[in-house]
């Protein structure tokens, strides 16, 4: 059974399963949501908490050995398995089905992981343990849903920051949930319930944004260029390979050009988008780029992006990140500059 992070504490009140599922890509969320569990769990008795992590030389008979013998220190234990990135495999999924199959009420059954998608979902252990136990699917919290966490953040530590503060802190610890959740941790210690105003947060806030070559993408397709400069900053700063963020730029920019040419020949845009295997969570923003992004400009890019390759490889440019962001804000708007490059030796 579906159960999402923001409702497990009631769940938890309710009952307690003998199966977990915390699954998601949002470090922070699953780290509470296993904590909230196994707090729990130690309330009705499961006092051994048995930590496995599982690799490819995971040996499964390990967690049956656990689940078969009598703890020596308590009735009832927790049996955690963290697969972080790693799949169950035909050994793995046989064992796995087995305990939905014959539960053991003195064992509570934790697994976490980084993968909650369809490839999950799908395979037949999920979807037995699914039918005896709980499935806490952790997202990344974005727009309203975020200023309604940071708002339940800062009623549960008592903390009074007015409007303008909340934006500087979610500004600077954007996409990193666990730094916002500290900085809130500090300012508790610092301020306690006395109001906090931006000018009282700035000084003692380290920026601690977390973004990634997908944010990047993502921002120019919303033709953000605020947050396009914003994230390639900050790459350039958590030394990404530039290289990397040329290729899933270029791999955008040639994704919508071929989009925009089978929109020329007479396709719709549903039947563009299911040709080009558009998920339907990224449709809305890549028509957003369409509408934006005549042929001409994507081709331009194109143009930008093979010179910025080729200069990149002789190392005639005068400065590669400066050209990076340059093309990213391409995509935002038109941009009537030479790319910024060394002139070619004579």
């Amino acid at each position: 059974m579906r159960c999402y992070a923001n409702q497990l504490a009631s769940k938890l009140q309710q009952r307690l399963e003998l199966v977990y599922m915390v699954l998601g890509d949002e470090p922070f969320q699953v780290q509470q949501c296993c904590h909230a569990i196994k707090t729990a769990a130690k309330q009705h008795g499961y006092d051994e908490h048995i930590r496995l992590s599982v690799t490819p030389q995971f040996d499964w008979q390990e967690i049956e050995q656990h689940l078969n013998s009598l703890s020596l220190f308590s009735d009832k234990k927790i049996i955690e398995l963290d697969f972080a990135d790693a799949k169950a495999g035909q050994q793995g999924a046989k064992v796995l089905k087995s305990i939905a199959e014959r539960p053991n009420p003195d064992c509570l059954i934790l697994i976490k992981g980084n993968k909650n998608g369809p490839e999950v979902q799908k395979t037949a252990w999920f979807k037995a343990l699914d039918n005896i136990g709980l499935f806490v699917p952790c997202y990344e919290i974005t727009g309203h849903h975020l200023h309604t966490w940071l708002n339940g953040q800062c009623q549960q530590l008592q903390l009074n920051l007015d409007g303008d503060a909340k934006a500087l802190l979610l500004e600077s610890t954007q996409g990193n949930l666990l730094a916002t959740y500290q900085e809130l941790e500090k300012l508790s210690l610092l301020y306690g319930q006395a109001a906090v105003s931006r000018q009282l947060l700035a000084p003692v806030l380290l920026n601690q944004a977390k973004f990634d070559i997908f944010d990047l993408t993502d921002a120019l397709l919303q033709g953000n260029s605020k947050q396009a400069v914003t994230i390639v900053a900050r790459l350039q700063k958590d030394n990404t390979e530039i290289t990397s963020i040329a290729w899933a730029i270029a791999r955008e920019a040639q994704q919508l050009f071929t989009m925009q040419t089978r929109l020329q020949q007479g396709l719709n845009k549903a039947q563009v988008f299911k040709e080009c295997n558009i998920w339907k969570n990224r449709q809305a923003i890549t028509e957003q780029a369409l509408n934006r992004l005549p042929y001409q400009q994507l081709t331009l890019l194109i143009s930008q992006l093979a010179l910025f390759d080729r200069h990149f490889k002789q190392g005639t440019l005068a400065c590669p990140f400066q050209a990076i962001t340059h093309i990213a804000l391409g995509f935002c708007q038109p941009v009537n500059v030479a790319l910024p490059i060394y002139h070619d030796p004579i």
